[in-house]
């Protein structure tokens, strides 16, 4: 199967890199991209947290979108919330568009990426991080699986639920298709986890996000506000969705792991 480059997935122009120049000139909107990138938010979150008020969390919210930075999708725990999120790939084309209108190449990486990754200090303990959902049936063990693969033995990757059922047949079967492993993904109560030391916690779930406990030694929180693949009837409809929502969790979590690790600094020699 091919694989979509960047350029593929996120088609550009010249005048696109110039517009997203002339956004990101606004001290409030790199608040905001800067917001997003550790969590999905709401806008009066947002609004909360920079100090804004609602008309202008909402212009400015409207300029972003407008150019793709960021999607919006209706809360499933609350349809009058709607979650704002990064479109992390069409960013990272935008900034590689805008450096190419400054100097034309610029975007063309120097060097080797694996020369440059091997240059890094090694990490002092693995990342460990915990993703919780509802049932952890489907989106929490999809992203310990896809973590799991990316980071080897780097990470620690682990799911649980606020009300565990099962690992979902398809959320397992598009894995396994997507050559990932799947031993060792069983359904887990959150409770599970309270007292490990833990680096991330990441919650794909808008209702687990609410009954989120808190958990000694502060570790980092964010939230990814993800379309739940379980509730779609329709069998090939829900299919596509199972798919798209790896896809989703395989572009954040790769991301994720170009982050220095929270509790050392250290950065990862490579991701698989």
């Amino acid at each position: 199967m091919h694989t979509l480059s960047l350029a593929e997935a996120h088609p550009t122009t010249p005048s696109d890199g110039r517009r997203f120049l002339r956004l990101l000139a606004d001290e409030s909107r790199q608040a905001i991209v800067r917001l997003l990138a550790q969590s999905d938010r709401r806008a009066g979150e947002i609004g909360a947290l920079i100090r804004l008020p609602p008309n202008a969390v909402s212009y400015h919210l409207k300029q972003l979108r407008d150019l793709g930075v960021l999607h919006d999708r209706r809360s499933s725990a609350d349809a009058r919330d709607v979650y704002y999120q990064l479109d992390i790939g069409r960013l990272h084309a935008l900034y590689a568009a805008a450096g190419d209108a400054l100097y034309p190449g610029m975007s063309a990486p120097l060097g080797q990426p694996d020369e440059q990754r091997d240059t890094l200090h090694s990490l002092s303990r693995p990342l460990r991080v915990l993703f919780l959902c509802t049932h952890n049936s489907a989106r929490s063990q999809m992203a310990e699986a896809v973590l799991r693969q990316m980071g080897g033995d780097q990470v620690q990757a682990f799911s649980a639920g606020s009300l565990p059922t099962e690992a979902h047949p398809e959320a397992l079967a598009t894995l396994r298709e997507a050559g990932i492993d799947t031993a060792g993904l069983t359904a887990k109560p959150l409770e599970q986890f309270i007292g490990e030391p833990l680096d991330y916690i990441i919650t794909v779930c808008d209702r687990v996000r609410d009954v989120c406990p808190s958990f000694p030694g502060d570790p980092a929180q964010a939230h990814w506000s993800i379309a739940d693949p379980v509730v779609v009837e329709d069998p090939e409809q829900r299919a596509r969705v199972f798919h798209e929502v790896l896809s989703e969790l395989q572009v954040r979590i790769r991301y994720l792991l170009l982050l220095p690790h929270p509790g050392t600094g250290a950065r990862f020699h490579s991701l698989r």
